[in-house]
């Protein structure tokens, strides 16, 4: 082996060993970690879409990793996106993010399962700002469905505009 390759290599395990001591490579772990339960069996409703334009503005657009595109509610009282899973989960975290100017004050996470009525789990008080806030859920029952009430919007005529929005969990067994 030349001495350049062997340099090489020597630099790239000091590289490895430094990331690790720093965590930009998480070690393997042995209990699981919390992982998006969104999928593509995911149904998701939302209580309006702006002037009804759900090409540019619908649903989707919260699930398709593009910072470009939203949701845009339109205006009102009382606005919600509502997500049904294809099997029972445990939500561990919920990740949203806002337009500034047009979040809630005050979101409230509701759960049911399959033919239940919806009970709240969790309240949320994120800020008015663009950033992708993070909300640990605290021993949460398991649902089927959930609900996110974005209450008291940051907006005078209620509109409720989100970039991103993740539920974290585990699949309940």
């Amino acid at each position: 082996m030349d001495v350049t390759v062997a340099k090489r290599e020597e630099e790239k395990k000091t590289r490895v060993r430094f990331a690790l001591r720093q965590n930009v490579i998480p070690k393997k772990r042995t209990v699981d970690m919390a992982s998006s339960v969104i999928c593509r069996e995911t149904q998701s409703r939302v209580s309006s879409v702006l002037n009804r334009d759900v090409k540019q503005y619908g649903k989707k657009f919260m699930f398709d990793c593009n910072e470009e595109t939203c949701w845009n509610s339109d205006q009102g009282e009382s606005q919600w996106v509502s997500l049904e899973f294809p099997q029972s989960v445990r939500v561990s975290e919920v990740k949203v993010q806002f337009q500034g100017g047009f979040s809630a004050k005050t979101c409230r996470l509701e759960g049911c399962p399959k033919d239940g009525d919806f009970t709240a789990i969790s309240h949320l008080y994120p800020e008015d700002n663009n950033s992708l806030q993070s909300f640990p859920i605290q021993e949460a029952p398991a649902v089927d469905k959930v609900k996110i009430m974005f209450e008291n919007s940051a907006d005078f005529f209620g509109r409720i505009i989100v970039y991103s929005l993740d539920i974290l969990g585990e699949k309940a067994s």
